[in-house]
């Protein structure tokens, strides 16, 4: 058979996934095919989360049409762009959202006088009709309604095709790796191969220890380890929250609510960064502390903080700089900060906090430690102090930060929100020392909040202000890192403690943002990193760390596949994605540019190969550490 046939089976077990991917592509292309499509070549061409609509004025009077979106918080009303009746139709088309519900409101020619309105969450790709028509019953109203010419399939359909490929793979990966454990399976396997092989192959895919002799009666008494010595919950948590970013970043299928929110709230996107900081926190205490037992010096550590530090921010710079997309780098509109400069920061802070403060615990503590619930915390008091202070700082600049031309504080989109009083205010303090610091032309120059609310001013959602809290956050992972260490093969105290800082961290939350998207005192924006962000997105992290840490680390029900292999090789990962993003096999023409099954099977397949690469430098031992 060969030493070769284990990571053969299990490379085919990936592939298999890619395989699926392309079966869905064609699926999916089928079912997102538009019925009706003669109806809308006579319509104008659409574009994905676009309608169309007619509008047939029974008035005989002029009218003007505004539209907002719900999303949209205190905005303006736009006009909507009416294109007028051609040859054979009595009606005007215009082109509508279907991101989110919108409300449809005429006035009269002044603009001054509202004839009706109405509310309307119309479909992607669909056909509509609004109807104005007269009411003589009393007095002279206006009265408007929508009817469906065309309602399109779901474009959703996509979705559920990946979804049930994704866990029919699970479930049967699933089902294979229960039987290799079983003794009959692994008794047959033994006479049918030799038993190196066998224990080759076991080990291979589910990860148990390895045996001397696998055939002999009592191989079923064999279980793994209590403690593995690196807990692959961390390398999950962090590979879950890397693949989600690749996916996203790839295009999510062209989903609204696979991008990120315009401004307050939170989508999918909005979670996975936050959570890599958070785990990057986790990672920090557990290596550092692991270095200062062997008896590295703490200067020796700094400067090799410093220097991965450097690596990182150079490499976020000048690889994969967002600002190549306007033409050639050149140095005035390279943008300055970036995710992995934030990283770059946001490590150096916090490894310099550990560095000086924190002293390293022994291998074995006593395990009776419960006699004061937040020692954990108090010994570290030095680090809080200073993690709170950065905290003052953020508060303080936020708040209290005079921008020209903005009211205090202000925490708004800008542009037509809060009915367009303050449209160059974007992001109040925070773009306000961006554009002062780094110049508007280095740093972001297509925020999300220009999509709902018009912005017309560069924004950085990765900007210095917000750096502040991703050291709070990257702290706040720092502490579930000292729990794991502090609390060392007590499971259930581990997972208590994760529970509690989940809960406080939920409570600070509803506190700060009243259980409310935008009536908060701070809400939940990821462009600000706002401190109610952080205390959400600690609340969701330490809630998934202590389910991961239960599942993988505890009950060894999961082994993590397969997040755990590109969570092993994070930067090699993310660099990659960045770097190779518009090359072959991961991007390619579509037939369809329009269409979300087409752009979701491109995206879900690059995000595949992207694992897939992960599980094969996993095998060779190849591991990308600057």
């Amino acid at each position: 058979m060969g030493s070769a046939w284990p990571t053969c089976v299990s490379t085919y077990c990936l592939s298999l996934v890619l395989v699926l991917s392309m079966v869905l592509l064609y699926s999916s292309s089928v079912l997102g095919t538009r019925d009706g499509d003669s109806l809308l070549r006579r319509s104008p061409k659409l574009k994905m989360d676009q309608a169309v609509l007619l509008i047939h004025n029974e008035i005989h009077e002029k009218f003007v049409i505004y539209w907002r979106s719900d999303q949209c918080y205190q905005c303006l009303f736009q006009t909507l762009p009416v294109t007028s009746p051609t040859k054979g139709r009595d009606a005007d088309v215009a082109i509508v959202d279907t991101r989110h519900a919108i409300i449809l409101q005429l006035n009269d020619t002044s603009g001054n006088v509202e004839l009706c309105q109405v509310h309307y969450k119309f479909r992607e790709f669909g056909n509509y009709s609004l109807w104005v028509k007269s009411n003589y019953s009393g007095t002279k109203a206006v009265t408007c309604g929508i009817i469906i010419n065309y309602n399109p399939g779901y474009s959703n359909y996509p979705i559920v095709i990946a979804l049930i490929v994704y866990v029919a793979f699970f479930v049967v990966y699933t089902v294979v790796s229960f039987l290799l454990r079983r003794s009959p399976v692994q008794n047959w396997l033994c006479q049918q191969i030799n038993p190196t092989e066998t224990d080759r192959l076991i080990n291979s895919e589910l990860g148990s220890p390895s045996r001397a002799d696998l055939c002999n009666q009592d191989a079923h008494l064999v279980t793994w380890t209590a403690v593995p010595q690196r807990l692959r919950s961390l390398d999950t948590f962090r590979g879950l929250a890397l693949i989600i970013m690749v996916f996203v970043n790839y295009g999510g299928g062209g989903y609204c609510f696979f991008k990120h929110q315009s401004w307050n709230g939170l989508t999918l996107a909005d979670l996975v960064f936050p959570w890599f900081v958070f785990i990057m926190g986790t990672s920090i205490h557990l290596s550092l502390n692991a270095m200062l037992r062997k008896g590295n010096s703490r200067w020796k550590l700094f400067w090799k903080v410093l220097w991965r530090s450097i690596q990182l921010f150079l490499i976020g710079l000048f690889v994969i700089n967002e600002n190549y997309c306007r033409g050639p780098l050149a140095w005035s509109d390279l943008r300055i900060m970036g995710v992995l400069q934030r990283i770059s920061l946001t490590y150096l802070v916090v490894s310099v906090l550990e560095l000086l403060f924190t002293k390293p615990l022994p291998d074995a503590l006593p395990q009776n430690r419960t006699c004061f619930l937040f020692q954990d915390v108090v010994l570290f008091w030095p680090q809080w102090l200073i993690i709170l202070a950065l905290e003052a700082a953020w508060l303080c600049l936020t708040f209290l930060l005079p921008v020209p031309e903005c009211p205090l504080g202000y925490l708004g989109p800008g542009g037509i929100g809060d009915m367009g009083k303050y449209p160059n205010c974007t992001g109040g303090a925070a773009g306000y020392i961006d554009r002062s610091v780094l110049g508007e032309n280095h740093i972001y120059q297509h925020p999300s909040s220009n999509v709902i609310y018009k912005t017309t001013v560069p924004y950085d959602p990765e900007g210095i202000l917000g750096t502040l809290n991703s050291i709070v956050i990257a702290f706040l992972g720092l502490q579930a890192g000292k729990v794991l260490l502090f609390y060392k093969n007590q499971h259930k105290q581990i997972m208590v403690r994760f529970f509690t800082w989940s809960v406080v961290m939920g409570v600070i939350s509803a506190i700060l943002t009243k259980c409310s998207t935008n009536e908060g005192f701070i809400p939940v924006n990821k462009n600000l990193w706002s401190i109610s962000y952080v205390t959400t997105l600690s609340c969701f992290a330490f809630f998934l760390l202590m389910i991961i840490y239960f599942l993988v680390d505890v009950k060894q029900y999961w082994k993590g596949g397969p997040f755990f292999y590109p969570g092993m090789n994070s930067i090699l990962v993310y660099v990659g994605h960045e770097v190779f993003e518009n090359y072959f096999p991961f991007k390619w023409e579509m037939q369809d540019s329009q269409s979300h099954a087409q752009h979701l099977t491109q995206n879900l397949l690059a995000t595949s190969i992207w694992v897939l690469i992960a599980y094969i430098l996993y095998k060779k031992r190849i591991f990308w550490k600057i």
